[in-house]
């Protein structure tokens, strides 16, 4: 393959090489999971929660106990027990992340805090209603009931 017209000393790659640059750019990610620190053991399982880091500094003061937070650039992670979604609809911008596993992060988030104790949860429901009344959405239970 032959440059037409272009700088001198400008590379020109062949289509095969182009379709394998954009495969690797679009390859799906080894999913991270959060891990329980040592010494501490989840019996009610892992979920995780998910929050941008301005409203997770919102969410935190809020919280009666917190449990193990993870933070990455773009996300603050609370520990949970498994099933934590069950009869609540996590507000956006919050996720929610079964078996704390984050599927699309490059780099394992860092342990920011870690309780007293031997569980790495923060209680759901309070987590839930902080994350509700922060982003202005009514919890999952008191929206009206249509027919």
């Amino acid at each position: 393959m032959r440059a037409v017209s272009g700088a001198p000393g400008a590379r020109v790659r062949g289509l095969d090489t182009l379709v394998r640059l954009q495969r690797r750019l679009n390859a799906p990610r080894t999913p991270h999971r959060l891990p329980v620190p040592d010494g501490m053991s989840a019996p009610l399982g892992c979920d995780a929660v998910a929050v941008p880091p301005i409203l997770g500094q919102q969410v935190l003061p809020r919280l009666p106990r917190v449990g193990c937070v993870y933070a990455d650039e773009a996300h603050w992670w609370w520990i949970v027990p498994s099933d934590s979604d069950y009869a609540m609809e996590w507000p956006a911008p919050a996720r929610y992340a079964t078996g704390a596993v984050l599927p699309d992060s490059p780099d394992l988030p860092g342990l920011i805090y870690r309780p007293d104790g031997e569980v790495p949860y923060t209680p759901p429901i309070p987590l839930y209603l902080a994350v509700c009344r922060l982003t202005g959405t009514t919890p999952s239970w008191s929206r009206p009931v249509s027919a």
